[in-house]
């Protein structure tokens, strides 16, 4: 309707909700009925459709049954596509766009159940990778996009998301999840083809991403229209101190630092397969000298933790956060302090019965339903488990994979929302819903998932066209899982975990079709 000025318009819009057809009911007679019956059926067709091209997953457990196939199915639903590109949109309702880190963390989570996406992020990604320096949009060149916006306030450059570079940890996960997609896959065409992309990306980390030069990447905004805060942690008091005020820029995070070692050890692994010794050497020199600093500069002695991030004058924030638990994940934490971390994670100030909080709730600065100051997000516990894994703290891992499931119960449809409050299980008895929760959302969905490659073991290294099965281990409510169309490589194998009378998990190769050969390390035995 075209409205002239002064001119107004009543419209009434009615709604007639039922509940669905009982067995034996008539078939939908009017039109409407009948055009809904045919929506419902085609979203399931498509829906069954998506979930035959993905790993199966089944088990005795009807819990993790439900939660693993609500999980796919909410990344199904999020599945949106760019200039012929697949992506995950970060989030239902607030963020169903583009993320780079949202994006790529997703992609990493789903690498066993579906390597294609993350070729098709990563290209996507590379398309709009920063050209210039440009403060209205925190661009600087071989920076990856934060945000992409199309809307009206986009279009009219209201707002920098056309797109946007406000984040310090894209960069480095581009690069994490082009060698995780290499080592699935035995594939080195998408390096090579992103090899530019690379480049620019490495050189950003180590000239634009250091502007105080302390060797650690850092952040701070030049636009008042961008984000103050850069990493995932990114609303505007997400980055405190310990005495309560806000950290002072630049901030260098402490799990970025574990993204940049990461991303050069496993680039410099790609560099050594196309036979650039020098180049792979260097970034692993890079990578070691990184590592070293870290623990000395991050790693507080009086908290035997480390600290959330360096702020300004590099001073560290001496708060017990979840960070340093992603920095597990990375492999950069020494092995003399992971134990602490982990014990540390898992104490009751951390830990809220069905996950770990984003703050401890000593600080002064916790808030159970504040966005990053005390709440509970799946993502960040399935990294952390992950974290777990790496240093061999298998027990905590597991406690954190089967507080997620049972949290999962207590949520619509088993669905884990983006975050939830950090209230403790004993004071309510189940999760309290964060009120404005992206759900689904991207990879909350890909948290179980990605907990359940991590709790198998599955190690993949297709050029080798092997998949290594290290340790698998399971819930106790867990006696046999399977997991079917497992692809490594050019080949796909499927696999049954079962609980024997001795408590441990043993691995059985049920089929596999072409090259690969399956190496199992499990504590029962070892074989192929």
């Amino acid at each position: 309707m075209a409205l002239q000025p002064g001119e107004s318009w009543e419209l009434g819009v009615s709604l007639t909700l039922a509940e669905s057809r009982e067995p034996g009911r008539p078939q939908p007679c009017s039109p409407v009925e009948r055009q809904l019956e045919a929506v419902k059926q085609a979203i399931d067709e498509s829906s069954e459709e998506w979930l035959s091209h993905e790993a199966a997953v089944e088990s005795n457990s009807l819990l993790l049954n439900q939660v693993v196939r609500r999980s796919l199915l909410d990344l199904h639903v999020l599945e949106s596509s760019l200039n012929g590109d697949r992506f995950f949109a970060a989030g239902v309702p607030w963020f169903v766009t583009l993320f780079g880190r949202d994006s790529l963390i997703t992609a990493l989570q789903t690498l066993a159940y579906d390597p294609d996406i993350a070729r098709d992020t990563l290209q996507l990604l590379a398309q709009y990778q920063g050209q210039r320096v440009d403060h209205w949009r925190d661009e600087e060149p071989g920076k990856i996009l934060h945000e992409l916006r199309v809307g009206e306030l986009a279009q009219m450059h209201q707002i920098p998301h056309t797109p946007y570079y406000g984040t310090i940890d894209a960069t480095p996960l581009f690069l994490v999840l082009v060698s995780r997609h290499a080592e699935w896959t035995g594939d080195l065409n998408l390096f090579k083809e992103l090899r530019p992309n690379i480049e620019r990306a490495l050189e950003w980390i180590d000239r634009y991403g250091d502007g105080d030069h302390d060797g650690y990447l850092e952040y701070d905004s030049t636009t008042k229209h961008g984000l103050i805060n850069q990493g995932w942690k990114d609303s505007g008091d997400a980055i405190v101190t310990a005495e309560g005020p806000l950290a002072r820029p630049p901030i260098s995070l402490v799990e970025v630092q574990g993204y940049v070692y990461m991303a050069k050890r496993a680039i410099g692994d790609l560099y050594e397969r196309i036979g650039e010794a020098d180049r792979a050497a260097n970034l692993r020199r890079q990578a070691d000298e990184l590592r070293r600093r870290f623990n000395r500069d991050f790693w507080l002695d009086d908290k035997n933790f480390f600290a959330l991030a360096l702020e300004a004058d590099d001073r560290p924030c001496s708060v017990i956060s979840s960070n340093p638990g992603q920095a597990l994940w990375t492999g950069i934490v020494d092995t003399d302090k992971a134990g602490k971390v982990v014990d540390r994670l898992l104490a009751p100030d951390m830990y809220n019965g069905w996950g770990i909080r984003t703050l401890s709730r000593h600080e002064r600065r916790y808030n159970p339903i504040g966005y990053h100051l005390g709440t509970v997000w799946p993502h960040d516990n399935a990294l952390i488990a992950a974290g777990c894994r790496r240093y061999g703290y298998d027990a905590a891992a597991r406690q954190i994979f089967q507080g997620m499931l049972e949290a999962a119960m207590g949520f619509d449809h088993y669905r884990l929302p983006e975050v939830f409050a950090g209230f403790a299980r004993e004071e309510y008895g189940v999760p309290v819903h964060y009120p404005v929760a992206c759900h689904p959302q991207a990879w909350a969905a890909g948290s179980i998932p990605y907990l359940l490659e991590t709790m198998l073991g599955l190690q993949p290294h297709a050029f080798e066209q092997r998949l290594d099965i290290v340790n698998p281990d399971l819930p106790a409510l867990i006696t046999w899982l399977e997991m079917r169309r497992v692809r490594v490589g050019q080949a796909v194998v499927d696999l049954r975990f079962e609980r024997g009378v001795d408590g441990l998990v043993r691995t059985e190769v049920m089929n596999s079709q072409g090259p690969v050969e399956v190496v199992i390390q499990d504590q029962g035995k070892s074989g192929t």
